[in-house]
């Protein structure tokens, strides 16, 4: 299915749980001289603008980062890559995944970025015009298998699809099982909805079965809108950096800040 566009839920409560985590990680692998390279399976278009009538639709931004970006330390690597992305594209403007880690890489680093639907892959190749990243309009996880183990061999694969199909929870665990057997020593990261209907628990139990070296990282919020059935969301990291565990645990007492 390729009717899901981000820019209905950009800058949600999930976005900065992700995106938070995202950034931090991006930071540690940074901080050694030594090039890696980022895989993102469900790019998205990179960059997205909280003004517009999809976002205002939905209205999901009031409730993440309008509400959550204040109780970030200035210092976070996050609220950098907020500014940097603000500085230059406006105050509504809103980064994804992509972006945050363009912003976050070097020139020695590699960038693969993988978007089926027509229209999200157009604005992400506008949106990374000025970054050295490799497009591909091609099914993400088709894509890292075929890019992994990846030259250079660290880095960091971000997993984050719509869910809407329901064959996703079933699949997942077998592409990342895949995926780590040959790239042992990547960073694999998924992101998740926490569901009412629990849809999301069969998965876990067997990435956590697969995958005994993770870290898995929760947050719960109210609903965005009346109706909706997202009340939080998780980050299942294989392989996590040193200090992630921390930034997780710093994350979660954020969202339950007054």
């Amino acid at each position: 299915m390729l009717s899901y566009q981000h820019i209905y839920h950009a800058g949600n409560p999930a976005d900065v749980q992700k995106h938070a985590l995202l950034a931090s990680a991006l930071q540690y692998l940074v901080g050694k001289d030594k090039p890696l390279t980022y895989i993102e399976t469900h790019a998205g278009r990179g960059l997205y603008d909280l003004g517009s009538d999809e976002a205002l639709k939905t209205g999901e931004a009031a409730g993440g980062i309008s509400a959550l970006e204040r109780r970030l330390p200035v210092d976070h690597p996050y609220r950098q890559r907020l500014n940097a992305v603000r500085g230059r594209w406006g105050e509504m403007a809103y980064p994804g995944s992509p972006m945050v880690a363009a912003l976050s890489l070097r020139d020695m680093d590699k960038i693969h970025l993988a978007e089926l639907h027509p229209q999200e892959h157009a604005a992400l190749t506008e949106a990374m015009a000025h970054f050295s990243a490799h497009i591909y309009k091609r099914d993400g996880f088709d894509l890292a298998l075929a890019l992994t183990p990846p030259t250079p061999r660290r880095g960091l694969l971000l997993c984050d699809p719509s869910y809407e199909v329901k064959e996703d929870y079933q699949a997942i665990p077998k592409h990342f099982a895949a995926i780590a057997r040959k790239w042992n020593v990547g960073i694999l990261m998924l992101w998740y909805p926490i569901l009412t209907t629990g849809a999301h628990r069969g998965m876990l139990e067997r990435l956590e079965q697969n995958h005994p070296d993770h870290l898995r990282h929760e947050v719960r919020f109210p609903p965005v809108r009346p109706g909706h059935r997202m009340i939080g969301s998780g980050m299942f990291v294989v392989n996590p950096p040193w200090g992630l565990a921390e930034t997780a645990a710093d994350l979660s007492r954020l969202f339950k800040a007054p």
